[in-house]
């Protein structure tokens, strides 16, 4: 960040505690707000697909089960955790997420496995309420246990 920006934020930040509205350059600040919405966003979206992927590799090749692919699941349940608890308004943004993000994990899987798209179900198999529970995780696709 700039130090010009700091400054705005610093000046604005102000303004909005002595209640100097008139003061306030309100374009921008609408802006910024919009802004931080989009990248919390983004950011349960990328953890998700994140998340989404990793649970697929577990599933579809458990011959290459390894500590950092739970790791990686440990921590993307963690972060969008984090992100709700931050901003609240978005607890219900993994629900509207979860297909598109599956749909992205889903292509993302086909290519770090070298298993066909074809093979991953075309609609997100897992629920929301498993994909983020910490003792979850799915079995081999043979087992028939989801």
């Amino acid at each position: 960040m700039s130090a010009t920006y700091n400054l705005w934020i610093e000046q604005t930040a102000q303004l909005l505690r002595s209640h100097h509205w008139h003061e306030i350059d309100v374009e921008h600040l609408i802006e910024e707000v919009e802004g931080l919405g989009k990248s919390e966003r983004l950011f349960i979206a990328s953890q998700l697909t994140r998340l989404l992927l990793h649970l697929l590799k577990w599933q579809y090749q458990p011959q290459r089960r390894s500590d950092s692919w739970l790791d990686s699941i440990t921590d993307s349940r963690t972060q969008i955790e984090l992100a709700i608890l931050d901003s609240p308004s978005l607890r219900s943004y993994p629900t509207e997420q979860l297909e598109e993000s599956y749909q992205r994990a889903r292509r993302q899987a086909a290519k770090q496995t070298g298993i066909l798209v074809s093979v991953f179900p075309e609609e997100c198999p897992y629920s929301l309420e498993l994909v983020l529970d910490e003792d979850w995780l799915p079995e081999t696709r043979d087992s028939g246990k989801l």
